[in-house]
C-alpha cells in the first residue's frame, strides 16, 4: 500500500538535482521505515531513485494493547497459526489486544495467507474500542482504499487518535494529512515533531527540511537542521544520509568534514540509492573526502545510470575516459549491483 502525498520544501544541496522532503500520492500519508508491518502504509519518497525499507523493529507487546499472555507468547515465537487460535476466542468475546493480533497476523501472512479484508476487519473491531495500534493500521487502510472504501475524513480521527495516544507513526501521518487537508501548516509542524523527538527517521529528516528551509513559523537553523539530519542517517534512512554526506562536505550546518561527508555517501550509495551513488561518483571524480579515482567514479555513475538516473556533467566525464577505462569500470560496476 504505497500512498505518496506531496509535502514540498526544497532542498538545494552540492551540485545537482536535490532530494525533496518526503513526498506521497495525494490522498494518503507517507509511512515510516520503522512502520510496524501490519496493513502496509507507504515508506516517504527518497529522491532520484530509492525507497529505502529497513527491517520491522523488534517485536513490542505493547503495540497490541495489553499483553495476550499464551496467544502472544506464540505469536512471538513464529508460532503464528496456535497464535490465531488462541488470540481468536478472545477477538470473539471482543478483546481489543487478541482483535488486533488477528489483524496483524492476516495482514502480514504469517502462517496463513494475506488477508486484507480480514486484516481490515479485525483492525476495525479493535480500533473501535480505542487500540491506538489498530486505530494507525485501519486509518491507513482507510486512506489506502485497496480493502475497504477510502474515507479520509475517518482516517483523519483514527490518525489523529492514535497520534494523541502517542505512535509515533501516526504522529508522523497526521501532519502529512494536515498539510493535504490545508490545515494550518504550524500543527502540522507540531507533530513532526513530536514524531521526530520519538525517534522516527521520516518525521527527524522532515524537521530537518523544515529547519533548513524555514517553514511554517519555525526559523532556519541549519545547525538544529544537520543534528536532525544525523539522527535519521544512524537509523539508516539513506535520504538523509545521503544529505547528510553532503552538508558535510560543503560545510553546512556545521563544520566541514569532507571524510565523513564521502563515508556518507558511500552509505548510502551502498544501500542502492541512485542519488547518492551519482554523488559518490562525483565525490570520486573530483577526490572530495576522497583520493579521485576515475575507475570508480564512472561505475558508481553506470550504477546509478542503471536505475534510471542521468547526470549530464557524468556523460561529459565518461566520454573523456579511454576505452580501457570504460571496460574496467564496467565490470566493477557489475561487482556493485
Amino acid at each position: 500500500m504505497r500512498r505518496l502525498l506531496a509535502v514540498l520544501c526544497a532542498l538545494v544541496i552540492w551540485s545537482g538535482p536535490a532530494p525533496a522532503w518526503a513526498q506521497t500520492t495525494p490522498g494518503a500519508p507517507a509511512a515510516s521505515p520503522a512502520e510496524q508491518k501490519g496493513a502496509r502504509p507507504s515508506a516517504p519518497g527518497n529522491s532520484e531513485g530509492s525507497r529505502e525499507q529497513p527491517s520491522a523493529p523488534a517485536l513490542d507487546p505493547s503495540r497490541f494493547g495489553k499483553v495476550l499472555d499464551e496467544a502472544f507468547g506464540a505469536y512471538q515465537r513464529g508460532h503464528y497459526l496456535t497464535a490465531l487460535e488462541l488470540a481468536r476466542p478472545r477477538a470473539e468475546a471482543g478483546n481489543a489486544a487478541a482483535q488486533t493480533l488477528i489483524a496483524e497476523i492476516h495482514a502480514r501472512g504469517l502462517g496463513v495467507p494475506r488477508n486484507g479484508k480480514e486484516a481490515a476487519k479485525w483492525y476495525g473491531r479493535a480500533a473501535e474500542q480505542g487500540n491506538p495500534e489498530a486505530q494507525l493500521q485501519f486509518g491507513l487502510m482507510l486512506l489506502d482504499g485497496e480493502f475497504i472504501e477510502r474515507d479520509f475524513d475517518k482516517a483523519y480521527e483514527l490518525m489523529r487518535r492514535a497520534a494523541e495516544a502517542g505512535k509515533p507513526l501516526a504522529q508522523f501521518n497526521l501532519a502529512q494529512m494536515l498539510i493535504e487537508s490545508g490545515a494550518k501548516e504550524a500543527d502540522a509542524v507540531i507533530w513532526y515533531e513530536r514524531a521526530a523527538e520519538a525517534g522516527l527517521p521520516d518525521a527527524q529528516y522532515a524537521m530537518a527540511q523544515i529547519l533548513a528551509n524555514g517553514f511554517a513559523g519555525k526559523q532556519e537553523d541549519e545547525e538544529k537542521a544537520r543534528q536532525w539530519l544525523e539522527k535519521a542517517a544512524r537509523q539508516n534512512f539513506e535520504t538523509a544520509q545521503l544529505d547528510l554526506g553532503a552538508w558535510l562536505i560543503e560545510g553546512r550546518g556545521g563544520t566541514r568534514n569532507m571524510e565523513e561527508g564521502f563515508r556518507w555517501l558511500k552509505r548510502a550509495a551502498e544501500s542502492g540509492n541512485a542519488a547518492a551513488q551519482n554523488r559518490l561518483a562525483k565525490a570520486y571524480m573530483a577526490g572530495l573526502g576522497t583520493e579521485p579515482d576515475s575507475i570508480l567514479a564512472a561505475s558508481w555513475y553506470m550504477t546509478a545510470r542503471r536505475a534510471g538516473l542521468t547526470d549530464l556533467d557524468m556523460e561529459d566525464f565518461l566520454a573523456g575516459l579511454t576505452d580501457e577505462q570504460i571496460k574496467k569500470a564496467t565490470e566493477r560496476s557489475q561487482e556493485l549491483r
